[in-house]
């Protein structure tokens, strides 16, 4: 379809003159005399622009504007202006107008900036889709409970400049959490920078988050913007805090009070605006009495504290964590979309998935792949998610390799215990607590597990 352009103006031969022209060039023309005309066009005919005169009898081409742009704000709107009302032009673009031109009028200069204004519609246009589809992708899917609840939180924190502590075990959807915060918040536009606290050496964390000099050591070969200047006016997003050293986290401490900085072999000092989100899958209280965590740190950070539940509190959500991650997986992998069967769903509801969300997609892309039919059924589950799947085929046939019954139970112990200090992310007296055994046996099993 060819882009509609209405011509406002109270000139008949303005409007005949640019009719046949603008029609010659292949857009599709409406025409009107006056604003009250121009306005129930408009809200008829939806055309993508609008050449709009600025002195026109009754409504005037301002007070047209500003209701074309409280009405339809994605329309495009050109002013028209005769000598002398230029300034009532520029303050026509202020109020959203796209661009002005001045009588008398060139054709050529109307053709650029009706081409102009349409692409810049486009470009908002895919802006907006774009933005539509990351939040898509940024969204939490489920609608159990706990996730309404977290929803809820999310909803309340993101449109404040408040910081926000977010917790949780490992693979539950922490730093999905932060990006829809984020998306959420008026600083959407700006960038959010993510910082892997457990991925960077301690030595270059100060590097990484203030930047540094060109010979500010010996690998220093080029300036670098650090995390902080990158975010200025967005959101930083500290993933799994605990893992910085406390000599990095008196640093960050520094800037996050003084909102300024220095980068490492530097002399200038830089000012920032920045939200910050920070995440833990940890106790961070318990880190602070093992000393391992600053306190003044820890109540600068936790302005809002967000708490993430794992999978096994929200089993109701997995038929639909199921069917958003198999079709992804099918995408990406350009495979058709597989289903589950109603009774493998079921079997998947009982496991405890220690992994939480990160072991759910893994599982379902193995799934995929390994089975050959388009419905997953319960036998093409393999152990330990399978519970029907007898112990001598599964990870624990070695206890069967024993010749005395207690010999068979303390191996069996002692593995139940490690598997649910994984799953409880290595917290020895949550741990001791959940299974009901003495918090120094668990310990020393957890001190085994150490390398």
């Amino acid at each position: 379809m060819f882009p509609s352009i209405l011509i406002v103006d109270d000139e008949t031969s303005i409007l005949k003159s640019l009719s046949g022209i603008l029609s010659d060039e292949g857009f599709e023309v409406l025409t009107a005399s006056n604003g009250y005309e121009a306005l129930k066009i408009i809200e008829n005919e939806l055309p993508d622009l609008v050449l709009l005169d600025i002195w026109m009898p009754g409504i005037d081409g301002i007070d047209t504007l500003k209701e074309v742009k409280k009405n339809h704000p994605s329309t495009q709107v050109v002013m028209i202006t005769g000598h002398g009302t230029i300034e009532t032009a520029v303050n026509a673009t202020k109020m959203g107008a796209y661009d002005f031109i001045e009588k008398p009028i060139s054709i050529d200069k109307v053709i650029v900036a009706i081409n102009n204004a349409l692409n810049f519609r486009r470009l908002e246009e895919e802006n907006q889709y774009l933005r539509k589809k990351t939040i898509e992708r940024n969204s939490i899917t489920g609608n159990s409970p706990p996730i309404q609840e977290l929803k809820k939180q999310i909803s309340i924190a993101a449109p404040t400049d408040a910081w926000v502590l977010i917790s949780g075990e490992h693979g539950t959807g922490k730093e999905l959490v932060a990006r829809m915060i984020h998306q959420f918040s008026h600083r959407a536009d700006q960038p959010l920078i993510d910082v892997n606290c457990a991925a960077i050496s301690n030595e270059m964390f100060e590097s990484e988050l203030l930047g540094h000099e060109k010979g500010a050591f010996t690998k220093a070969t080029a300036k670098k913007r650090g995390k902080f200047e990158l975010a200025d006016q967005g959101t930083i997003f500290f993933d799994e805090i605990v893992d910085m050293d406390l000599k990095t986290q008196a640093t960050l401490l520094r800037v996050l009070q003084e909102k300024k900085f220095q980068r490492v072999g530097g002399d200038r000092t830089l000012t920032v605006d920045v939200r910050v989100i920070t995440s833990s899958n940890k106790d961070l209280a318990k880190e602070i009495e093992a000393g391992r965590f600053r306190e003044d740190l820890y109540y600068r950070l936790n302005v809002i504290p967000i708490d993430v539940p794992p999978l096994r509190d929200r089993y109701a959500d997995i038929p639909e964590l199921a069917e958003l991650f198999l079709a992804q997986i099918a995408e990406n992998n350009g495979m058709p979309i597989k289903k589950l069967s109603k009774s493998a769903i079921e079997m998947l509801q009982e496991y405890s998935w220690p992994g939480n969300i990160r072991e759910f997609k893994n599982l379902l892309e193995r799934l995929v792949i390994t089975s050959k039919k388009d419905t997953i059924a319960p036998e093409d589950i393999p152990a330990p998610y399978n519970p029907k799947l007898s112990v001598t085929q599964g990870p624990d046939a070695a206890f069967f390799n024993f010749e005395r019954l207690k010999d068979a139970q303390k191996a069996f112990e002692q593995e139940f215990v490690r598997k649910k200090l994984k799953q409880f992310a290595f917290d020895v007296s949550k741990t001791a607590k959940r299974i009901g055994a003495e918090k120094s046996y668990v310990q020393r099993i957890a001190r085994q597990m150490k390398p």
